[in-house]
């Protein structure tokens, strides 16, 4: 089988998972940059990646990467790729994003608009036409420029990966499925130990914990733009990389999996939301406020995405709010607290420094994962294993 480049984005701060995630579908690690993993494999690799992968944002296929300073050059070496390769003749082509950082090429407009006249022009010489219906399969070109290195790929995912389908109600400020997955890979929970999301909102971290016990696959309920790209992609590697997903799905596990939010709607809205995702059986959702948390069991975990006050009457309540999840963690024998926030008083609220903390970007805001690590739990007898 011939072997491709392939990209995965992801946020900011969280390569490592990804790459990590990548090397157990078993891909050939490239290129490990800030918010993207270059790997490599056949197609078959293309459908697991977008099936499997719980913390990337999107998969490309990598057509080209060069330095280029002026548009001239752009437009020539986007041209001199081999676009015929991807692209049929009837293919539904427009560059759909471009981003520059740090470029002497910074205009995403400009970009946008140059690239499209060179992949035109060069499928012109190819096809020998002058004119596309482009009334076939899509193929989304994205560009991306960093120190004026482009790297130009056609996006394979369609819509990003995050959107798994589940989500139908969202909170006001919801955190993404690929981040709330990627920070639970993060800490050493696994779904035999108990979870608890004290500010659940649209139930976005105990949906995709209940996902990861169960052992499905992400994207196993929704559809992909490669799929429709039969010159390139046979449609048993579909199939059978969902077959792998539905043999590997285990969703009559018990687990203790919990989601508190103040505000009944939003707990009505999460409860909706993991029926969609087929793990409404798995979470326990209810209205309560952190100050009612309370657990008898030793070795829980709260992983949680606090408010951190984007609005300048409910900073005024953070000092207090950070107090009680204190207090509330302070209540909880040998429990570990990892918990997402812009919010810079944090720790000192909560009334104790976190053992470990992580900068992560949550799309262009600065956040902090403060990661309060308790004690590990004994070993169980070997037949209780």
């Amino acid at each position: 089988m011939e072997t491709y480049t392939f990209i995965a984005p992801c946020h900011f701060g969280l390569e490592s998972v990804l790459k990590r995630e990548l090397q157990d579908l078993g891909c050939e690690i490239g290129l490990v940059e800030d918010g993207r993993v270059t790997f490599q494999g056949g197609m078959d690799i293309l459908c697991r990646a977008n099936i499997f992968l719980r913390t990337a944002e999107r998969v490309l296929l990598q057509v080209g990467r060069f330095k280029a300073e002026s548009f001239d050059e752009l437009f020539e070496k986007i041209k001199a790729l081999p676009w015929e390769n991807y692209i049929p003749e009837d293919g539904k082509f427009w560059v759909t994003k471009a981003t520059s950082v740090k470029s002497k090429l910074f205009s995403p407009s400009d970009i946008q608009s140059i690239v499209k006249k060179a992949v035109v022009e060069r499928l012109k010489q190819q096809y020998r036409v002058s004119w596309f219906p482009e009334n076939g399969a899509a193929y989304p070109i994205r560009i991306t420029f960093l120190k004026d290195e482009a790297v130009v790929g056609i996006d394979t995912s369609g819509e990003s990966l995050h959107r798994r389908g589940y989500r139908k109600l969202a909170s006001k400020a919801p955190i993404t499925e690929t981040l709330a997955a990627a920070l639970l890979m993060l800490t050493p929970w696994k779904g035999d130990r108990i979870l608890v999301d004290p500010f659940c909102g649209s139930g976005t971290f105990p949906i995709e914990a209940a996902m990861m016990a169960a052992h499905m696959a992400p994207g196993v309920n929704r559809s992909f733009a490669a799929e429709e790209w039969k010159n390139l992609v046979d449609r048993r590697l579909w199939y059978e990389a969902v077959t792998e997903a539905n043999d590997l799905m285990d969703d009559g596990i018990e687990t203790d999996i919990q989601g508190y939010d103040i505000d009944p709607d939003m707990v009505k809205a999460a409860r909706e939301n993991a029926r969609e995702a087929g793990v409404d059986h798995l979470i326990h959702f209810q209205a309560r406020p952190v100050s009612a948390l309370r657990h008898p069991k030793k070795y829980g975990f709260i992983v949680t995405n606090p408010p951190y006050g984007e609005r300048l009457e409910e900073k005024e309540n953070l000092p207090a709010l950070y107090r009680e999840i204190g207090e509330a963690y302070g209540r909880l024998d040998s429990w570990s607290m990892y918990l997402i926030t812009a919010y810079e008083n944090a720790e000192r609220y909560i009334g104790r420094k976190a053992d470990r903390n992580r900068k992560i970007y949550n799309g262009m805001m600065k956040t902090y994962f403060y990661q309060y690590q308790g004690p590990k739990p004994p070993r169980r007898p070997k037949q209780e294993e």
